[in-house]
């Protein structure tokens, strides 16, 4: 079963060609649903658009477009209104036929994409040798929630973890512990991830000031891309440090990623630098190998470079995007890449695409998206640190919002003279809390900055995790008051006859709308806010129509959608990266 949406636009393609010929075929119908239901549940306004070419008057080609098309068995008579906007109004017997279908569809109804793609997803990506913190937030879930709607829909999606892996800060690391702590390069697990930041933190203070040990650094690193076994092995026991503390937080999260880093592409770097000198892109500037890029200038108003390879002829984040672009296009098959990354990325990765597609790797058919993302706020408006100035590490903040969230429910337990067990509380602590900090950030629009309050994103009330948790809540209670098993409701025969009821109905019918929006735009915000909206009607709907007071079949006709919106409700969040609780 497709959208309703994609079934009306269909019939508006169809009665285009009927009234103004084949060229009209592919004609948006510009149809969306309506603001007010006074104007109907749809609004097609493409009569004005079409006044132009057709030389006709906007409400005489809404007339022609109505007469030949065929809703009927979807809507009542199309309404032309105003300057020529084409209403159209879902009938209600229609409505319980598309319910029933869902009710009885393990996907409510929703059909996978007929057209399938390959479907690179790049996010979270943190250094090794460094903690993750609250900048690794915004990707990890973001990236996640994509990735979940991409594979829901059918897609074939590939999660990467281009964790920085590579590079000059492996030489300082390495000099700095050979001199202090020499077992950490040659011991598993020798150090704790604690340590390891801290050593970072201290070579790097030497690094800047100790040019012997710059010198000392600089020739590890050489030792270490020429493949020296001593240097590969220690690298390879920081890379497994760091890469054991990331899945603690993955494991959490319920994030799943194929590790991919910047040493996967070490040995393309070289082909990607005489690639673009065959192409005739490369430009020799101060020493450096570089692509001078369109509509990009320095702050002399001169044409600014890429630069490709430096003039020691080192490589840099430049060369290997590129890399990883190109293998991701012609080794991985990727139709679409999408790259999570912080919105100061937006002009690196704009040049990348550009060299690229000037390179010939980026055909016309592949479609590489850089889906920015602002920043994580204090309650001062600034960037969230912690009170010592540091940046928040996001296991300390995963831990005080599953410790804020078990406070809360035991105060609610106490008030309520409930009695439950410590796995009990446990359990919906760490899912309150971490579905709160998630939803918090991906009901925001991901451009936009937002300020992080553990207090609003903890309240049972607006537009927050546990308010929607507790709608699905709600309905399990009703399955234990009645005994009711949902999935076994015996023959149904829906009716909708309260205006709560057609509500309801209507916004349940709009899920797969909303997922094509969010595949579409990668803006997760719009499957949080029609969740919030789903929690909304179903709590109106169920404080206005009893259900299982009433006889039947009115009774099991709210069960059906008691169990709609549950079920709505479970897919929706689970798509978000979020879990549902039976009780709270």
């Amino acid at each position: 079963m497709s959208s309703i949406l994609h079934q009306l636009q269909q019939q508006f393609s169809a009665a285009l060609v009927a009234a103004f010929g084949e060229d009209y075929a592919h004609t948006d119908p510009l149809l969306a649903a309506t603001n007010n239901p006074k104007f109907g549940d749809y609004q097609a306004n493409l009569a004005m658009s079409l006044a132009k070419p057709l030389k006709q008057n906007p409400r005489a080609i809404a007339s022609q477009i109505v007469e030949a098309l065929d809703v009927s068995d979807y809507c009542d008579a199309p309404e032309i209104a105003g300057p020529g906007f084409i209403n159209l109004r879902l009938k209600r017997e229609f409505l319980e036929g598309q319910l029933q279908q869902m009710q009885g569809s393990d996907r409510l109804g929703i059909a996978p994409t007929p057209d399938p793609q390959r479907v690179v997803v790049d996010f979270s990506s943190p250094n090794i040798a460094k903690e993750m913190h609250v900048g690794h937030l915004r990707s990890t879930i973001i990236g996640d929630a994509i990735a979940r709607v991409l594979e829901f829909q059918g897609h074939d999606v590939l999660r990467l973890n281009h964790v920085g892996d590579w590079g000059t800060q492996f030489g300082m690391l390495i000099a700095y512990l050979r001199d202090v702590y020499p077992d950490a390069l040659t011991q598993s697990d020798a150090l704790d991830i604690g340590d390891l930041v801290s050593f970072y933190k201290k070579a790097k203070i030497r690094f800047d000031e100790d040019p012997q040990f710059q010198e000392n650094a600089r020739h590890n690193v050489v030792k270490l891309q020429s493949g020296d076994a001593e240097t590969r092995q220690a690298w390879k026991l920081l890379c497994d440090q760091s890469r054991r503390e990331f899945q603690k937080i993955y494991d959490r999260l319920d994030v799943h990623l194929t590790e991919r880093g910047e040493s996967f592409y070490n040995d393309q770097l070289s082909q990607v630098v005489q690639d673009l000198e065959e192409c005739g892109l490369l430009v020799e500037d101060q020493g450096a190998q570089c692509v001078f890029l369109d509509g990009y200038q320095n702050k002399d108003g001169k044409p600014q470079p890429l630069i490709i390879q430096k003039s020691n002829g080192g490589y840099n984040y430049a060369t290997t995007d590129l890399a990883a672009l190109r293998y991701r296009i012609q080794e991985d098959g990727a139709k679409r890449i999408i790259y999570v990354v912080d919105a100061g990325q937006g002009t690196h990765f704009a040049q990348v695409f550009q060299v690229a597609q000037r390179a010939g790797w980026l055909p016309e058919d592949v479609e590489a998206v850089h889906v920015p993302f602002g920043l994580v706020q204090g309650e001062d408006g600034k960037k969230l640190k912690t009170r010592a100035g540091e940046t928040v590490r996001l296991k300390d903040l995963l831990d005080e919002a599953v410790n804020r969230a078990r406070e809360d429910l035991e105060q609610r337990i106490e008030t309520e003279d409930r009695h439950e067990s410590p796995e009990f509380i446990e359990q919906v602590a760490e899912v309150v809390g971490m579905s709160s900090v998630k939803y918090a950030d991906l009901s925001q629009n991901r451009t936009s900055n937002y300020i992080f309050s553990y207090d609003k994103m903890l309240s049972l009330q607006g537009n927050t995790a546990p308010y929607l948790l507790y709608a699905y809540v709600r309905v399990q209670g009703i399955s234990r008051k009645g005994n009711i098993d949902f999935e076994n409701l015996g023959e149904i025969q829906l009716k909708l006859s309260e205006d709560a009821e057609l509500t309801l109905a209507k916004h349940l019918l709009s899920l797969a709308e909303i997922l094509d929006d969010v595949a579409q735009e990668l803006l997760p915000n719009r499957l949080c806010q029609y969740l919030f909206e789903l929690s909304q009607k179903f709590n109106q709907f169920y404080d206005k129509c009893p259900v299982l007071q009433v006889e039947e079949p009115l009774r099991t006709s709210r069960l059906v959608l008691c169990d709609l919106s549950a079920r709505t409700l479970k897919t929706g969040l689970s798509l978000l990266g979020i879990q549902v609780l039976e009780r709270m």
